[in-house]
């Protein structure tokens, strides 16, 4: 997809990652809806990027609406709808998690990713099209132990996007995840940024996860589906996901069948 004169709607664009990409946005000639749960934020960045801010929570179907409803009326988008908005909670040992905490997490992480991606596409079908990008993490594609429910919801976030993709193709919409490693935001507490720093780790520049999803949205349409991996140092790189063995049936290799729903 073109950027220069598009719309771009970014969740959780009042800070970290979601600001780097209303900037990198905003440098590409886009117009840009930021959308945050903290109206202060939301408005800085706004300013900063020549956009409209509209203070929403995520983790609320009926505020996710609104907002791209707002995008809609404001500036006729979205064209491009970044999923970003999420937090860590940093429990190690499940037995020590609080089931508020659990259902904290799930709200922006689960629930926001579901209910912004949903809006996006009603949007998007009326446009005729556009682009969907979803903040998940390499604990999206590997474990974490620091932080095992954190990644749960990346690793749904991952499932999710490459369930719609096949699906969403008809409609002209594509749909990405930008998986990013260790990056310097408010999201790492200090007791892991004190030993990333301890050990020389270098941490990445939220702009590197912004040129992820600018280049996921530029994509060809074919791409659709394709998990970004962000690590220092290295272009965006698309994931290779093994193949699932098929079944085997005393004839031999069994046929997977086509399911309702999926692509032929």
């Amino acid at each position: 997809m073109e950027l220069d004169g598009k719309v771009a709607l970014v969740t959780g664009g009042g800070s970290g990652i979601g600001r780097a990409v209303a900037l990198r946005c905003a440098a590409e000639a886009m117009r840009v809806c930021v959308v945050d749960r903290d109206a202060d934020a939301a408005h800085a960045v706004a300013v900063e990027v020549g956009g409209i801010a509209v203070v929403a929570d995520v983790g609320d179907a009926a505020q996710v609406d609104a907002a791209f409803a707002e995008c809609a009326d404001r500036l006729g988008g979205p064209d491009l709808a970044v999923c970003n908005a999420g937090i860590a909670i940093g429990v190690a040992d499940l037995t020590l998690l609080d089931d508020a905490e659990y259902r904290r997490i799930l709200g922006p992480n689960v629930d926001g990713v579901v209910f912004s991606a949903r809006a996006a596409i009603r949007a998007m079908r009326a446009r005729g099209g556009g682009v969907i990008v979803a903040t998940a993490s390499l604990a999206g594609l590997m474990g974490f132990a620091p932080d095992p429910v954190y990644a749960l919801t990346k690793h749904a976030v991952v499932g999710l996007v490459r369930s719609i993709a096949p699906t969403l193709a008809a409609d002209g919409i594509a749909a990405h995840a930008v998986c990013p490693g260790l990056t310097d935001t408010a999201i790492l507490g200090p007791e892991i940024r004190g030993a990333l720093d301890a050990a020389g780790f270098p941490l990445m520049d939220p702009a590197q996860i912004a040129e992820a999803v600018v280049t996921a949205a530029r994509a060809p349409a074919e791409a659709s589906g394709t998990c970004w991996v962000c690590q220092p140092g290295r272009a965006p790189t698309p994931f290779e996901f093994h193949r699932v063995p098929g079944p085997r049936t005393d004839a031999g290799r069994g046929q997977v069948p086509t399911l309702p729903g999926a692509p032929g």
